[in-house]
């Protein structure tokens, strides 16, 4: 009786692999959207924007309806995925890289890199200032050349997205500290809305979709991980005009409820930095920030449509892990606030959809975080997971999405000092880490969007005791990994 040799049966076991769901040399595809709210998605349940290319992805994937970013705003949250460490591990609390911290240590990225695969970016990964790391015209710098807070070893080769942003030739407007309307459209973290001309290839986001899908056609053959940064929605809001004309006229657009004294249980530090008020900016203006903001939205997804078209027509859907997801969310008048930097769900929430080959689409409720992306990626791809990682391989939800594998989402402000603790039943946010910044304490069944802070109820001392008791276990075990830092 013959039997089958070594080798014919080692091979038979490489070719089930795949069917059986385990790890193999899947491709990464990373697309991230910059200051995007999970709200202003269609397949988040949003009537207004929609978004059908993001809501095709999340047809075919897993959607994660609790995922927290890191870092509330780009700098921290960004060298904290792409590290795999927490912000208050690396100390990158602004808007620089984290290599400086890291040494040898490997970038997501660039730990795929290391493992044979392709590893690109097409604009903003890492830190980018925008709108001046893309615009240009006028201001004698290099932007083809210009890579922001970005990390070289983590990238085989990288492509920026130059665009004329707020220079755009179209109707533009300034909202911001504008009430007698004598601003003509600036630069800047600005809320300015720009009607653009020309089509979607005259802006920083139809050049990056382009290029991606130029790199996904040529590197088809090997493994590949790729990023691609979309900027919008990050102010100003630039767009062809055609993405417009859903949201007009402006006065359509319905804002969230002001209720009022909604500030006065709340310490200073959970005002956020822009507001109505502070802005200057009247209903008119606030109505046409959030069609603006709708219309990036719309280019946006246009554009990622065109990277998952690239991918289909490469053959290479049953090949790629694709993420969807971006570096935090972001105020639309929730509170009367707007932009990002808040802990709120709106800003400290990102959308996240994981579309791996063979699993079957599904709604997470299951709490995760950003910086789980980079182990669990490397485990579905059969790489080694750097033991060092302080992020968790969340694989396990793509198969039965009613796990728990977090008991917290922890997420941090460092322009305020602030942090945060997300668990399935409250917000717990505090201002220092000695809490005499304030203490905001909300029941997210009871009170889902967060107009009674419960922290100082004394029904409730128990709840905080124990949360703050939590966050300083988080933050020594934060603290306590390999970099070598030295902490107060």
């Amino acid at each position: 009786m013959n039997r089958p040799s070594l080798f014919a049966l080692l091979s038979a076991f490489l070719l089930l692999l795949p069917l059986t769901g385990e790890s193999r040399n899947y491709n990464v595809l990373f697309i991230i959207s910059d200051d995007l709210t999970y709200t202003a998605l269609s397949c988040y349940g949003n009537k207004v924007c929609e978004t059908p290319h993001i809501d095709r992805l999340a047809a075919r994937g897993t959607r994660f309806t609790r995922a927290y970013c890191q870092g509330t705003y780009c700098g921290p949250s960004r060298a904290s995925f792409m590290s795999g460490y927490y912000p208050h591990a690396t100390e990158v609390l602004g808007y620089k890289n984290p290599r400086p911290q890291l040494g040898d240590r490997a970038t997501w990225s660039q730990h795929f890199k290391n493992n044979g695969y392709y590893a690109a970016r097409v604009s903003k990964i890492f830190h980018m200032g925008i709108p001046g790391g893309v615009e240009y015209g006028g201001d004698g710098r290099d932007h083809d050349n210009y890579n922001g807070a970005d990390d070289e070893r983590s990238w085989t080769e990288r492509f920026n997205s130059p665009g004329p942003e707020w220079k755009a030739a179209g109707d533009g407007e300034t909202l911001e500290n504008n009430p007698d309307g004598a601003k003509p459209a600036v630069g800047g973290n600005t809320f300015v809305v720009v009607e653009a001309d020309g089509d979607d290839l005259v802006h920083s986001d139809g050049k990056t979709a382009k290029k991606a899908a130029e790199l996904i056609h040529a590197h088809r053959d090997k493994p590949f991980w790729l990023g691609v940064g979309f900027v919008r929605p990050h102010v100003p809001f630039v767009a062809p005009r055609a993405y417009y004309e859903a949201f007009k006229p402006y006065e359509k657009m319905v804002l969230p409820p002001k209720l009022p004294g909604d500030w006065d249980d709340i310490p200073k530090a959970g005002i956020n930095y822009k507001t109505s008020e502070n802005m200057k900016m009247d209903i008119r203006r606030q109505k046409k920030a959030v069609g603006g903001y709708y219309a990036s939205v719309a280019y946006m997804d246009a554009q990622v449509g065109v990277v998952l078209d690239a991918l289909e027509s490469a053959g290479l859907e049953d090949e790629t892990i694709v993420i969807f997801t971006s570096d935090h969310g972001y105020h639309l008048g929730e509170h009367d606030f707007w932009a990002k930097v808040s802990l709120r769900d709106e800003s400290s929430g990102v959308p996240l959809i994981v579309c791996v080959p063979g699993k079957e689409p599904a709604v997470c409720d299951s709490l995760v975080e950003l910086i789980d992306l980079y182990p669990t990626t490397a485990a579905l791809c059969g790489l080694p997971v750097p033991e060092s990682l302080q992020g968790k391989n969340i694989a396990a939800l793509l198969d039965d999405p009613t796990t728990e594998i977090r008991d917290a989402a922890f997420s941090v402000a460092p322009m305020r000092k602030g942090f945060l603790l997300r668990t399935q039943d409250h917000s717990f946010i505090q201002y220092k880490e000695d809490a005499s910044g304030g203490i905001e304490l909300f029941d997210v069944h009871e009170d889902p969007d967060g107009y009674t802070n419960l922290a100082e109820s004394p029904e409730h001392a128990g709840l905080v005791n124990a949360f703050q008791g939590k966050l300083a276990s988080k933050l020594e075990e934060v603290r306590r990994n390999d970099l070598g830092i030295e902490y107060d």
